[in-house]
């Protein structure tokens, strides 16, 4: 009796220590904004910009640059390169992979919420204005 409930136990136990440790990968695009926690980014090394941004004019600039990749006129990586406020930016944006409570919350729902290959629309996260991409 209790090897076989061992081996059916054993199973679910497993799934659930897997579900948990579940990592994602995935790039994203950073548009900081004068509500942002840091202010400056290596683009805006003194913060000479960034704190004059409203959140409105991050959105704009933002779903703009969505524009631009989702129509094919430039890929994620490329942008990413030239215009996030992230230090990822040398990266194309990746992130690499990273798993639950790695990541600000806004921004780890965001990426747990997409499918592999889809971007999000406009994620809110205490570091700024996101555009997600999941990789894996």
């Amino acid at each position: 009796f209790a090897a076989s409930r061992h081996r059916r136990d054993t199973p679910r136990r497993a799934s659930l220590v897997n579900t948990m440790s579940d990592e994602v990968r995935a790039s994203h695009l950073l548009v900081k904004h004068q509500g942002s926690r840091r202010p400056a980014s290596w683009r805006d090394p003194d913060g000479q910009y960034i704190p004059k941004k409203t959140k409105e004019a991050a959105r704009d600039e933002l779903l703009a640059y969505r524009e631009q990749i989702a129509s094919g006129v430039v890929t994620f990586a490329d942008l990413a390169a030239k215009v996030s406020d992230c230090s990822s930016a040398k990266h194309g944006g990746d992130l690499g992979f990273f798993g639950p409570g790695k990541m600000q919350k806004a921004f780890e729902d965001g990426t747990y919420a997409l499918e592999v290959g889809q971007m999000s629309d406009v994620v809110d996260s205490d570091s700024g204005l996101h555009i997600i991409l999941r990789t894996a």
